[in-house]
């Protein structure tokens, strides 16, 4: 007889005696074994148990005698004996054995008057055995499933990325009957894509007992999950999860799957799904709707915003910004600094896209609610001007006040000084400080702190000196190596870097693609910590073939890394205004449409860019000492928009 032998793999299978002798005997394989943990046997060897227990009642089924269901119970009694359990556990000895399949009260029930009895509205899908929907034929379609769901549900949860009416209008009966029994419905939704319907949420928040959450972080909304959890106080809880929203086509011909998990097979599954939801729930980026004329405002205009794709509309600045959970983190750690420690002087460190702007602005806001002053002097500097007037709007949008704050930099001449968005160029070139005192202004914020520790910056650091200085960066470290910490007294006063960020789910994750281009760079001078500027340009444009054979490894590799170049948004830094001219040419000849960009370039030209490369006009933009802060992030973050927008 040949010996049977194990099909190459990983397992996580019980040893049992048959196992063992097939692992000790073909010495042609290597098998590796490990003891159960203690945690883990109770399931495991259950399980183990279980399989060989159906597989043995299949095969007395299989014998379709008329003692096949009394055969069966008796094998299952000899198990419950043998492990020494009481008699109470035992099924009794009959043709087949019975399920318990609802309880009802029949106490101010009206069942007893009426003398007529309904038995309950159930799924047409076990609530004990979890299964897939995929939208077959055969199965029953999921809005009904979930109106029966509905029926027998002590407690409805449901988790969707938006809501629409034709998706609601399928259950809204089944929910209007369930509430109306006293019983609770939560919802979470989104204004994502504008997708979710006014009237749905309306509709939804006039029920009874019931309530509402909504993320208005159109974006970048982090909610893609789809969840219908039914909680059953007998311990019969079930949940659907998968791809369905509520939308007509999800519910009922939508090519869509959906597992449905039952406590009694999935607790542990179940349980995460229940505690996933509260903490959901409980975060502030779920703001309570509760169908007031203001919720119905902001949430109208949330929608409006996300379907006017392209289209540039008037702020009104009606929605309250509240901070995120990690921006209040760093708004606390300011105010202990200040409360506690009697540090008036902070610097915040936040990673690039996590906000600093919009801390820096409610911490304004705070600041002002503190001093009874509706608008305390402020003083903001920045050394571009998309900066200030990126910061101008964000302060404006925060103090719900389009007239707030007045810019003076460039061709901007301001009508007042006492909210002030100023250039350090035009402090310098202006001697600002010969128009306003020492302690004019209350709070003063220098962004892009890093900047601070050059000559042009201390003028302005020495000569204020105002209640409140903060300062913003994302990169304190400087490549001279001169520290920015001396002014903060050696102090960091909140912190959130990139790794963090990304780890905390507030920025996407990126992958980072170091690849070797093969130029020689022995020969090329090394000064203050880096390569020769004007040398590297030299080798990168003119040097004959070098530069050549590095652009086409370039254009090698991103074939290799992309999916499809069409789709591409890219920008390019170089290291000279000749070195992303030559970038431009180059990439323009091999079919990539690009354009260059330099820090000399007109604002018109430099907006043109950007619309073009949003559009998808241009693929890639080679810039030199542009886009180093603000105009990369902005960039993707409307391309990325604008594509979610599109695969809506």
């Amino acid at each position: 007889m040949e010996e049977k032998r194990l099909i190459p793999g990983i397992y996580e299978e019980i040893v049992d005696r048959g196992l063992e002798h097939t692992i000790q005997n073909d010495a042609g394989q290597d098998c590796d074994c490990g003891k159960l943990e203690k945690a883990l046997a109770p399931k495991a060897l259950s399980q183990y148990v279980a399989g060989i227990l159906e597989q043995k009642l299949s095969e007395i089924a299989d014998t379709d005698g008329k003692e096949a269901g009394k055969e069966q119970l008796r094998l299952v009694n000899q198990v419950i004996e043998a492990m020494g359990e009481e008699q109470e556990h035992a099924i009794p000895e009959q043709e087949q054995a019975k399920q318990l399949l609802s309880v009802e009260d029949r106490v101010n029930t009206g069942k007893e008057v009426a003398k007529t009895r309904k038995p309950p509205v159930r799924p047409g899908t076990s609530i004990a055995a979890s299964s897939l929907f995929t939208g077959a034929a055969h199965e029953p379609p999921m809005y009904l499933e979930l109106s029966r769901e509905a029926a027998s549900a002590d407690r409805i949860d449901m988790l969707v990325s938006f809501v629409k009416w034709s998706g609601l209008r399928l259950l809204y009966e089944p929910l209007r009957a369930f509430t109306e029994r006293g019983k609770q419905l939560r919802v979470i939704t989104t204004s994502y894509m504008g997708a979710t319907d006014c009237k749905a949420v309306e509709e939804l928040a006039k029920l009874p007992n019931t309530q509402i959450r909504i993320s208005y972080d159109t974006d970048r909304t982090r909610l893609h999950a789809k969840a219908y959890v039914f909680h059953r106080d007998n311990g019969f809880s079930t949940a659907y999860v998968g791809s369905s929203n509520l939308s007509n086509p999800a519910l009922t011909s939508g090519l869509e799957w959906n597992i449905k998990l039952t406590r009694q097979d999935q607790k542990e599954t179940m349980t995460k799904i229940e505690s996933s939801f509260l903490t959901y729930w409980n975060q502030s980026e779920f703001q309570p709707y509760t169908g007031s004329e203001a919720d119905r405002e902001k949430l109208r205009r949330a929608i409006l915003s996300q379907r006017k794709t392209g289209e540039k509309t008037t702020h009104l600045y009606l929605a309250d910004v509240e901070p995120y959970a990690y921006q209040q983190e760093i708004l606390d750690r300011l105010e202990a600094e200040r409360n506690l420690r009697h540090h008036y002087r902070n610097l915040v460190v936040a990673a690039t896209g996590t906000g600093k702007t919009v801390i820096a602005a409610l911490d304004y806001r705070n600041f002002a609610q503190k001093t009874g002053k509706d608008y305390p002097t402020l003083l903001f500097v920045a050394h571009r001007e998309e900066i200030l007037e990126q910061s101008i709007e964000c302060f404006r949008e925060v103090l719900k006040n389009p007239d707030f704050g007045d810019l003076f930099v460039g061709s901007y001449r301001p009508e007042g000084i006492r909210q002030l968005f100023l250039s350090i160029q035009t402090f310098r070139s202006q001697n600002f400080t010969q128009l306003v005192t020492p302690d004019f202004y209350d709070y003063i914020i220098v962004d892009e702190f890093h900047h601070a520790a050059a000559d042009s910056y201390q003028k302005l650091l020495d000569y204020f000196k105002p209640k409140i200085f903060l300062g913003l960066t994302a990169t304190p470290e400087r490549m001279d190596g001169k520290s920015i910490l001396p002014f903060f007294d050696g102090r960091i006063a909140a912190e959130l870097r990139l790794p963090e960020a990304i780890d905390r789910k507030m920025l996407c994750p990126f992958q980072y693609f170091g690849l070797a281009d093969d130029t020689d760079l022995r020969q090329v001078r090394w000064t203050r910590g880096g390569y020769d500027q004007a040398e590297l340009s030299k080798l990168y444009t003119f040097a004959a073939g070098v530069a050549q054979k590095r652009v086409e490894r370039i254009l090698w590799e991103l074939n290799r890394i992309v999916t499809d170049l069409d789709d591409v948004k890219g920008l390019g830094f170089c290291v000279s205004k000749e070195h992303a001219a030559f970038m431009s040419r180059q990439f323009n000849e091999h079919g990539i449409p690009s354009l260059c960009l330099i820090s000399e370039s007109d604002q018109k030209v430099r907006d043109a860019a950007k619309e073009e490369l949003v559009g998808g006009k241009i693929h890639f933009i080679f810039v030199v000492d542009l886009y180093n802060e603000i105009g990369t992030t902005k960039v993707i973050q409307t391309h990325l928009r604008n594509f979610k927008r599109n695969a809506a």
